[in-house]
């Protein structure tokens, strides 16, 4: 895996859900602040989003938005129209039921998918990204979003056999494209993960921190990785990234050994060596600092 793919996978808990919802005007859906990212794509017809951070934004076919922080904000026809509150029936599978708003008037047909992100240590890069992503439709542009887009669409619009399989790839592939494009237009003078992930020293560095949590780097150490002297690499990694090499490092695996505390059966040994650290010890020493309980007691949470 690269370091992107790891990223989503650190950030990302739970099993994603998508729905294809109809709604006849006037209609209107509010969106409470929650844990929960939404993407909504439409499909036909057009709509309004309504959110206390910018001004009114219409969304036409094609267009794509992205709530990455669980910000409130609503969905509308049109400014004005009379607003019921999301409040869906989850399942343990998906998709979700799809919704349906009755009304007199045009159709507007959204694609919406949902994603719950760890609060607990969220990943840098979900703090680089805005309040609200707004993608629109432009021919030629992010070909892979689009393509995304229909093989998930035709899932929910046509569900056959294997589909409750296909939707969760899907839908995470769906997030990944989103986050690609997002990454891809951001100016390539940007400070934050946009910058880091397009440069190939950082990149590097961070890829072996990613794959190798276990060895003992020091910063000279990853410099050499990335081909860069100790003081040039300390300091564009710092920049770039928003934390020191050996921060991140311990963030890093901290976060692996989480994963593995919710994920597996593995003994606390095992995980302590995976994730870098010499003894049991030092190891509930360091995750109690950075998750304020135990691992044992983190694991039975």
């Amino acid at each position: 895996m690269d370091v992107l793919s790891d990223v989503l996978v650190a950030m990302r808990t739970g099993r994603p859900s998508a729905a294809r919802t109809t709604s006849h005007s006037p209609w209107g859906v509010r969106f409470d602040r929650g844990t929960a990212a939404g993407c909504h794509v439409v499909l036909s017809g057009s709509c309004w989003l309504l959110s206390p951070q910018r001004e009114p934004l219409t969304l036409g076919v094609g267009d794509v938005l992205f709530t990455p922080h669980g910000d409130g904000y609503a969905l509308v026809d049109q400014p004005g129209s009379p607003i019921v509150d999301f409040k869906p029936e989850t399942h343990d599978t998906a998709p979700l039921d799809e919704m349906h708003i009755s009304g007199t008037g045009p159709a507007t047909e959204l694609l919406c998918a949902y994603y719950t992100f760890d609060p607990t240590r969220p990943h840098p890069l979900l703090a680089d990204l805005p309040m609200i992503i707004h993608l629109p439709n432009r021919v030629g542009q992010h070909p892979s979003l689009r393509s995304a887009v229909e093989l998930l669409g035709n899932e929910l619009s046509d569900p056959r056999a294997g589909t409750e399989a296909a939707l969760p790839p899907l839908v995470d592939m769906l997030l990944l494209y989103v986050l690609r494009a997002w990454l891809d237009e951001q100016p390539r003078d940007t400070i934050g993960w946009a910058s880091a992930l397009r440069d190939p020293a950082i990149t590097t560095a961070l890829h072996q921190i990613h794959r190798h949590p276990d060895k003992p780097w020091t910063v000279t150490d990853l410099a050499a990785q990335a081909g860069l002297s100790r003081a040039a690499f300390a300091k564009r990694f710092t920049t770039i990234v928003g934390q020191t090499p050996l921060a991140y490092l311990t963030w890093w695996r901290m976060t692996t050994a989480a994963r593995m505390l919710r994920e597996s059966t593995a003994p606390l040994r095992t995980i302590a060596t995976r994730c870098g650290y010499s003894s049991e010890y030092a190891f509930a020493k360091a995750f109690k600092r950075a998750y304020d309980v135990a691992p044992g007691q983190y694991r039975s949470l």
